[in-house]
């Protein structure tokens, strides 16, 4: 046994070692407890849930992080046979790519929790995807694991590569539905219970947005199943963003002999006792309207309303035209209908006129 004199006494080197390894350990945890004490403390005074992930997911592998680096301590002290600093090294090294996989998988499962309700609109999980993340940590954790050990993975890399190209072969719709989906959550283009029109002409409210398909409950309530993929290319119109408020617009149209400015006055007076009394009218706005076309029988413009939600316009408008029928009617201005005017030769009327006699007798 080798000693080390100290003062002019002899010490066993090994003892000398553990010493240090020991001192290493205390200060390294009294370090660890402290650093997770004040991160601890400045993630509960955040809004955000990010930094709590980090810190829940921090506090294991940290701890094993110090205890594998106590490896390298004992081989730089101990003064071990080289076999054994070999077997200590690939611990040491076994050791911290473990806990940067732990550390990896606890944040994952941590940062499902905060996306917890956007899967649970789009209908999956958190056991369901904490799994399958932790399944990629796994895989990919084992392939750095092996490399680190010097074992050969070019050969499981052509495995996983066949099978990963059979598997998304086979699956390839269903993988395309599942990644749509997933672009439709993260990007929400659309939210469970919004008003949407299809380019292809279908509407109605968001009901589900699931792993495969989204369902679209129509107002006759009838059901709507479009695959994510092809909602994910198509054209889609939200009429719940940026906000439910939308303008009502209604179309109308007044005889050439009609007093503009006292058709504007009644009209406008029509408009605001809808926006006052019709459940979905937007209390508070004032209508508008706007004169716009010379068209061959009429003289047309533009009501704006403004309603709470899509569907709130369908009674408005019913209303508007009922009370505004009834309104010019008791005011006397005419609401024109198409007119044509035919131009007819004086021989083309009298060729008619007689065809018509030769038919009556």
């Amino acid at each position: 046994m080798r000693y080390v004199e100290i003062y002019g006494v002899p010490i066993p080197r090994i003892v000398i070692g553990l010493s240090i390894v020991l001192v290493y350990l205390i200060v390294a945890f009294t370090l660890r407890y402290l650093l997770l004490r004040y991160v601890g403390r400045l993630a509960e005074k955040s809004e955000t849930r990010w930094d709590d992930a980090f810190v829940a997911a921090l506090r294991t592998p940290l701890t094993l992080n110090i205890l594998a680096s106590a490896g390298w301590v004992c081989i730089q002290y101990l003064r071990l046979p080289p076999d054994w600093n070999q077997t200590i090294d690939q611990l040491t090294r076994v050791g911290l790519i473990f806990a940067l996989i732990l550390f990896v998988d606890r944040f994952l499962r941590e940062s499902v929790g905060i996306y917890q309700k956007r899967l649970d609109e789009m209908n999956l999980t958190q056991g369901l995807v904490r799994a399958l993340l932790r399944l990629a940590v796994l895989i990919l954790g084992t392939l750095v694991l092996l490399d680190t050990l010097h074992i050969s993975i070019t050969p499981l890399l052509a495995s996983l590569g066949v099978a990963s190209l059979a598997v998304g072969l086979a699956l390839q719709g269903t993988l395309s539905n599942l990644f749509a989906g997933i672009q439709l959550i993260s990007t929400r283009p659309i939210r469970v219970g919004d008003f949407i029109r299809l380019q292809s002409g279908e509407e109605g409210y968001v009901s589900e947005i699931g792993w495969r398909d989204t369902r679209i409950r129509m107002l006759p309530n009838n059901m709507v199943i479009v695959p994510n993929s092809k909602l994910a290319d198509s054209v889609i119109t939200n009429y719940d963003l940026p906000e439910k408020e939308l303008a009502v617009l209604v179309q109308v149209g007044v005889g050439y002999k009609s007093d503009l400015a006292r058709v504007e006055k009644v009209t406008i007076e029509v408009a605001q006792d809808i926006q006052r009394t019709v459940e979905g009218g937007v209390r508070g706005f004032e209508p508008i309207m706007r004169y716009h076309t010379f068209d061959s029988s009429s003289i047309n413009f533009t009501v704006a309303m403004r309603a709470q939600h899509f569907v709130d316009q369908i009674l408005m408008k019913h209303e508007f035209i009922k009370r505004l029928h009834a309104r010019y009617q008791q005011e006397g201005i005419d609401i024109s209908w198409p007119l044509r005017t035919v131009d007819v030769s004086k021989e083309t009327l009298d060729t008619l006129t007689k065809a018509s006699r030769s038919a009556n007798e």
